[in-house]
């Protein structure tokens, strides 16, 4: 079953550039790591307040890439530009 992970993430207007620049390096360096990373999609709520949803092919996967992600220099990167950062996770039961 495939799971969805979304972040809502404060960034600073004027950093916002950067930190698209820091997330397509992180997705770049996590696909590296597997191929279970199936979609992301980002969405601006205002000038400071983002979605990120990362869908994933299983639970599995994603607990398994949560443990070992947060090490990776892009994950601490892309974080680094980051406030209030709220993930939560759900499985995804249906999709039309």
């Amino acid at each position: 079953m495939s799971v969805l992970r979304l972040t809502r993430l404060t960034v600073d207007a004027a950093r916002a550039d950067e930190m698209l620049v820091r997330r397509a390096a992180l997705i770049e360096a996590v696909r590296r790591t597997t191929d279970g990373l199936t979609d992301t999609k980002l969405a601006r709520v205002d000038e400071e307040t983002w979605l990120d949803v990362w869908r994933w092919d299983s639970g599995e996967t994603l607990d398994r890439v949560a443990a070992t992600a947060p090490a990776l220099p892009e994950a601490q990167a892309a974080f680094a530009v980051v406030r209030d950062a709220q993930v939560e996770r759900y499985d995804l039961v249906d999709e039309r």
